[in-house]
C-alpha cells in the first residue's frame, strides 16, 4: 500500500472524511502489523457546536490547531479515540470504526493478536465487531492516547495506507453521541455501505428513521 500523503489532510474535513473510507490504519505492535480498513468516519468543524474545538483552545485540544494530519487523541467512554486534524484551525476527522484488513482473508495471527487486545467478557470478539466503534478500533490496534496524541504518523510504526480499493457506495448521515442543541442534525457521518453492519450503529437497520443520503465515489 502507498502511504497517504500529508496533502490529503490539507482539505475541508467534509472532503477528507468520505475519502478516508477504504484506507487502512496500521500499527506495529510486538513485531506484528495490526491493520484495520476504515469503514466509518465523522467530520468536525470549528464553527459547529458538536466539535471539541468549538469549546476553544486548551492544552488537551492543541492537536486540533496543529498542522493538517496531526493525530488528536482523547479518552471517550473509558477508551482511546483517534482523530486527525484537517485544513483550518479546529477542524478534524474522527476514525469511528473499521474491520480487520484485508476484509476477505485477514492474517489469522494478526486477527488473534487483535482479539487478545480487545476481548469481550473474557472471550474473543467476533472479527467483524472487533473495531466497531472508536474505542474498539484503538483497543484492537493497540493505539494509546499518551503515545500518539499531538504526533504524526511514523513510518514502520503507525501508518495510514491506501490499498486503492475505495467503497463503491457511501452513506452520509448524522453523527452519533452529539448532545442535544449541539448541531446533531448535520450529516457529517460517513459509512462504507458494503460494511455498514460492522459500523458503530448500522443506519440501515435502525427502526428510527435517520436522515441520510447515498452517493457513489
Amino acid at each position: 500500500m502507498k502511504p497517504v500523503p500529508k496533502r490529503f489532510f490539507r482539505r475541508d474535513p467534509r472532503e477528507v472524511a468520505p475519502d478516508l473510507l477504504g484506507k487502512v490504519l496500521r500499527h506495529r505492535m510486538n513485531g506484528r502489523w495490526l491493520e484495520a480498513r476504515i469503514i466509518e468516519t465523522e467530520a468536525y468543524l470549528l464553527e459547529e457546536r458538536g466539535s471539541h474545538a468549538s469549546l476553544g483552545w486548551s492544552p488537551s485540544r492543541e492537536a486540533l490547531y496543529m498542522e493538517p494530519g496531526t493525530i488528536y487523541m482523547y479518552y471517550a467512554r473509558g477508551g482511546d479515540s483517534f482523530n486527525l486534524s484537517c485544513l483550518g484551525d479546529g477542524n478534524a476527522v474522527l476514525f469511528k470504526s473499521g474491520i480487520p484488513h484485508p476484509p476477505e482473508a485477514p492474517d489469522p495471527e494478526m486477527l488473534e493478536a487483535m482479539q487478545r487486545n480487545n476481548p469481550v467478557n473474557g472471550r474473543r470478539r467476533p472479527p467483524l465487531r472487533l473495531c466497531s466503534g472508536q474505542t474498539l478500533l484503538c483497543r484492537s490496534l493497540g493505539i494509546k492516547v499518551p503515545e500518539w496524541n499531538r504526533q504524526l504518523f511514523r513510518k514502520g510504526v503507525l501508518e495510514l495506507g491506501d490499498p486503492q480499493d475505495p467503497p463503491e457506495e457511501i452513506i452520509q448521515t448524522t453523527r452519533l453521541g452529539i448532545p442535544e442543541g449541539r448541531d446533531g442534525h448535520l450529516l457529517l457521518r460517513y459509512l462504507d455501505a458494503r460494511h455498514a453492519a460492522s459500523s458503530t450503529k448500522n443506519p440501515l437497520s435502525t427502526r428510527k428513521h435517520l436522515p441520510m443520503q447515498r452517493f457513489c465515489k
